[in-house]
């Protein structure tokens, strides 16, 4: 579920596979299993991808309900 809430993130900031690679140091091959749910990003992957698409970590790994649950409303363009 995560690859489709980094591609949402990721078309959301016009951004290209590639284009999130090459800021993340990685291939675009690498990036792509992200968004296909066949790998996991590493915490430090994470917290980049987070940072770059101005997006919580929780709302990327679908805690939505953890982040209701604290009181905090996420309204992330998807």
């Amino acid at each position: 579920m995560y690859g489709k809430r980094l591609r949402s993130a990721r078309l959301n900031c016009n951004l290209t596979q590639q284009q999130v690679a090459d800021i993340l140091g990685m291939t675009v091959n690498a990036y792509q299993k992200y968004e296909q749910s066949m790998r996991s990003p590493s915490l430090d992957t994470l917290i980049k991808l987070a940072d770059l698409f101005n997006v919580p970590t929780d709302w990327i790994l679908c805690r939505d309900d953890y982040l209701k649950s604290l009181g905090v409303s996420v309204d992330v363009p998807q």
